[in-house]
């Protein structure tokens, strides 16, 4: 094997003693990614760029050292970097241990996430793909898969996280990813658009949910409001005031509960509410703004988008 470059450690990352594992929620963060070929790695790669973390995929690891050293703790810097290191990197992956080792000894924290599955699962999942096991070279899927966890075992060993993904479906193991990097709060909650928009400028592509309040009578038609908006006091009271309009925005609040709870189940991270009336300028903003008032009083993380908002 050869010997893996010295490290330099980055200015701003805290030096810790060999025998200290990397704190959980300290910045920055290097978190490596290995583990058996099938068992997800590509899908927990993508649950961690979604948490904001600089990943990069099938990487050899002797550049592991070089990555480390994009780190950084000021404002500008890579704070959470994560690395999948596996057998694709072929001769290549057997420097990993070393590698490791002289992360340590430099003094670089970092944590080591192992993901596995059982031998049935991983042919499973390979035959459904229709792949060889990148260790295959001709043979049997299983033995690609003996070879693999030959390799692997002394690493599996010094995982600060196993995740065993037989019976996860790619939503739980989005949960169990989160649960092992140590995602806080603002991680598990839904984002929420509301965004307003006039019907004759199209219906916005990317809606979750379309609301049609054209339903109310329509401001433009009062001379005195016609040149404002609805984020107007005056266009707001007229709007909000009509009959219905404040029932409408707290039924449709309550409703949704339900149905955001379950995106949240179903590890559906993004959620677009789209209020629409004829030209997207009275009726959808300021019922847009109402709807995004109410959502955040039950502790919903809410922006609000005027599409259309200073079309002519």
């Amino acid at each position: 094997m050869t010997e893996p470059p010295p490290i330099t450690v980055p200015a701003g990352i805290p030096a810790l003693e060999a025998s200290t594992p990397a704190p959980v929620a300290a910045l920055p963060e290097l978190l490596v990614i290995t583990g058996m070929s099938g068992a997800g790695r590509t899908r927990a790669a993508a649950v961690l760029e979604d948490l904001d973390w600089y990943v990069v995929d099938n990487l050899p690891a002797q550049l592991l050292t070089q990555l480390a050293g994009m780190m950084s703790a000021g404002p500008g810097g890579v704070h959470k970097l994560a690395a999948v290191v596996d057998v694709r990197g072929r001769e290549f992956f057997a420097d990993l241990v070393n590698v490791l080792d002289a992360l340590r000894e430099a003094g670089l924290g970092y944590r080591l996430l192992f993901l596995d599955a059982s031998d049935a699962v991983l042919v499973q999942r390979f035959e459904a793909v229709r792949r060889p096991h990148p260790l295959q070279a001709g043979r049997r899927i299983l033995d690609g898969i003996a070879d693999e966890r030959a390799l692997l075992s002394g690493i599996r060993e010094r995982a600060d996280a196993v995740i065993d993904t037989t019976t996860l479906n790619v939503h739980d193991l989005a949960r169990e990813v989160r649960l092992a990097v140590g995602g806080g709060d603002d991680d598990d909650d839904l984002k929420i658009n509301v965004l307003s928009f006039g019907f004759k400028y199209g219906i916005p592509l990317d809606a979750d949910h379309v609301v049609d309040v054209r339903f109310l009578a329509n401001p433009y038609w009062i001379t005195e409001l016609r040149h404002l908006t609805g984020r107007d006091e005056p266009v707001r009271d007229y709007v909000l005031g009509l009959p219905g309009a404040r029932l409408f925005v707290d039924r449709y609040v309550e409703a949704l509960e339900p149905v955001l709870a379950g995106y949240l189940h179903e590890d559906k991270r993004y959620a677009t509410l789209a209020v629409g009336c004829t030209g997207g300028k009275h009726r959808s903003v300021a019922v847009a703004e109402a709807l995004a008032g109410a959502l955040r009083e039950r502790g919903r993380r809410v922006v609000v988008t005027h599409r259309d908002l200073g079309r002519e």
